[in-house]
């Protein structure tokens, strides 16, 4: 047994001395160049920046539907390309984009909001998956929702 531990000591002694060769020796010219070119091309991202990410509809009716539209710029590098957009919930409709959007250029980002069935505070995201260098971005609209007025029980129903 102390044959063992002693042979295996000395194996891992023996690793730890071996590896002393000095690893930024074993470095290529051509390699550095490359990455560094590399990181370049990378650091052009689109970047997709909004004139406001978040819009307050203030108080409205019960089963209005409101929309309200995003304005943005590509103040990135490369082209813009927007995937898909999605709202938190049916209620949250978004139209985008289907064409890049240039370095410099501008966009709209419809955003359709429901209210029917959605009485009291109300916020709901849109989720925008593009080539940014996130690969995400975000947008909320908020509304205060006035319920329906509900008949009162007993109460006869107009014609």
């Amino acid at each position: 047994m102390k044959k063992g531990i002693l042979i295996l000591a000395g194996v891992i002694a023996f690793a730890f001395t071996s590896c002393k060769e000095n690893a930024a020796e074993k470095v290529k010219e051509e390699n550095v160049a490359s990455a560094a070119e590399r990181d370049a091309k990378e650091a052009n991202f689109p970047v997709m920046t909004f004139a406001e990410v978040e819009h307050d509809f203030g108080t409205i009716n019960e089963g209005d539907v409101v929309e309200h539209k995003f304005s943005f710029t590509n103040t990135g590098k490369s082209p813009l390309v927007i995937v898909s957009a999605k709202g938190s919930c049916g209620c949250t409709v978004p139209e985008w984009p289907k064409q890049p959007v240039a370095p410099g250029a501008t966009g709209e980002m419809l955003v359709k909001f429901n209210s029917n069935g959605k009485p009291n505070a109300q916020t709901k995201t849109v989720t925008i998956v593009a080539n940014t260098e996130k690969g995400k971005e975000t947008i909320k609209i908020k509304a205060l929702v006035t319920p329906k007025a509900n008949p009162a029980a007993g109460a006869p129903a107009a014609h």
